[in-house]
């Protein structure tokens, strides 16, 4: 008791002395050369990494960005690339990125798998009241990409192990063999909790655990924690990443499996889930969530209710409230967090509407369910590299709006019409909720396309859909 109790009081003098410090660099920023830091993250496979590249890239050749107003009043003078500020963060490979989506035979990066950073310094003319007064100011802005698997750990946090367990447990079985549960059930199911430890058990409990995670993560569902376990970097192997939910076990002993399990499950929030908040999350002042909402509808109903469940405990990441288990870690609000459905360019553009509204039914549910306020949220469908032309073709004598491009496998090129969204998203947001198994009404599809092969003219950046909308909302208004 006495232990717990010094600990946290480390806690908490560690938090005040670190919003100080933040308190005074912030303070002599506002004075000198101003900061963003922007927080890039996404659930799986919704495209962080070409988000960043491209947004780099036109910031850099602003002439596909007129809905950034001070890329189109010309209020930004210059920009350039400068040592990021973080030393012991690796860099963005911001140019290795680029030459793969705009060289002779552009291809996808590597996606995220660790915290990465970029600083972009852009110089601005103020405007306003003081425009007349001053000479232009420079805005740093440094980009902060980690992966989105890593944000949904913030609700480990407040969850003990047998509420994890049980929580696990009950999505396996909602689940269903098709992700895999039927294997790691068994697993389960043959281990004793209450029996003595031993290191071979639980590292199978942990790889069926690990397999699961990622069956369920191809067939497009979100709820996939811990998110080490899917990127576990230098920590593979180790025993803060070698448990596994189990079912209860009362009375087990100090030495039982079950109580091992809880050590290092308490272990992996302590010393993986923490200190990465404390260090990177805290520090963030804008956010953009990036998601694959398409994949998600794609993927059937289940997916789409996990892909809510994740927004809402974003939301709770960013607004812990008074007194909870983020007092100590969280020295600040994000001030504006923007929920980006990605693949824009896989529709066309008659069904945008549809895809930003059916962000924004999630973004309202998902605020009413985590009691959030305090941060500007807004939701919209974007690309930030568009891969695809549209066009309209007949077929069984009607007109279809179609989207075409070079498929990923074998390059040829190929017309797509993915099925109409409805104008309504309850339709899609209530069979989520009620847990059907399939669509009534409605066939979705997807294709996966490769980057086109680019031709730009000096000045612009590669060609996007709304890049410039998100980031005017995102820091448009640091700029003037």
């Amino acid at each position: 008791m006495e232990q717990a109790f010094l600990v946290g009081l480390a806690d908490i003098a560690d938090g005040v002395t670190r919003r100080i410090e933040r308190a005074g660099a912030e303070l002599g920023g506002l004075l000198f050369e101003p900061v963003i830091r922007l927080g890039v993250t996404g659930l799986s496979r919704a495209g962080k990494t070409v988000f960043i590249t491209s947004l780099v890239a036109n910031l850099m050749d602003r002439g596909r960005m007129p809905q950034l107003q001070a890329a189109a009043s010309g209020a930004i003078r210059a920009v350039w690339l400068q040592p990021q500020p973080d030393d012991t963060v690796p860099r963005f490979d911001y140019e290795r990125h680029l030459a793969a989506l705009t060289g002779p035979e552009p291809h996808w990066p590597d996606g995220t798998r660790h915290v990465s950073q970029l600083r972009l310094s852009l110089k601005v003319q103020p405007s306003g009241l003081i425009a007349g007064l001053s000479g232009p100011r420079t805005v740093h802005l440094d980009i902060v990409d980690y992966p989105g698997e890593w944000l949904l750990d913030l609700g480990l946090l407040e969850r003990s192990y047998s509420d994890w367990s049980a929580h696990v447990l009950g999505r396996a079985r909602a689940r269903g063999a098709g992700a895999d549960a039927g294997v790691l059930l068994a697993a389960l199911e043959a281990a004793d909790p209450a029996a003595d430890f031993a290191e071979p058990q639980a590292q199978t409990l942990a790889s069926a655990y690990t397999d699961w995670l990622r069956t369920a993560r191809s067939l497009g569902l979100s709820d996939c924690t811990p998110g080490r376990f899917l990127l576990p970097g230098e920590m593979a192997g180790s025993p803060v990443l070698t448990f596994a939910p189990l079912p209860p076990a009362p009375g087990a002993g100090r030495r039982s499996l079950w109580r091992e399990m809880e050590r290092r499950y308490e272990a992996y929030k302590g010393q993986v889930v923490k200190p990465f908040f404390r260090d990177h999350f805290a520090r963030i002042d804008r956010q953009i969530v990036l998601t694959d909402t398409l994949g998600a509808i794609h993927a059937g109903p289940r997916a789409v209710e996990e892909l809510r469940g994740a927004m809402t405990d974003i939301l709770r990441a960013f607004r812990p409230g008074r007194n909870t288990w983020l007092s100590g870690i969280l020295g600040k609000r994000v001030e504006r967090i923007l929920f980006a459905a990605t693949k824009a360019d896989h529709l066309h553009h008659s069904q945008h509407p549809r895809l930003t509204a059916i962000m924004e039914a999630l973004l309202a549910d998902a605020r009413r369910r985590a009691d959030f306020a305090g941060a500007a949220t807004a939701a919209m469908s974007i690309a930030a590299l568009r891969a695809t032309v549209e066009e309209t073709v007949r077929h069984e004598g009607r007109s279809l709006d179609c989207v075409r491009g070079r498929l990923l496998e074998g390059g040829r090129q190929a017309a797509l019409h993915p099925g109409d969204l409805p104008e309504d998203p309850a339709l899609l947001l209530g069979p989520a909720r009620e847990g059907a198994k399939r669509w009534l009404d409605g066939d979705y599809r997807v294709m996966d396309f490769a980057p086109a092969r680019l031709s730009m003219r000096p000045g612009e950046g590669p060609p996007h859909i709304r890049l410039d909308r998100a980031a005017e909302f995102l820091f448009g208004d640091r700029l003037r």
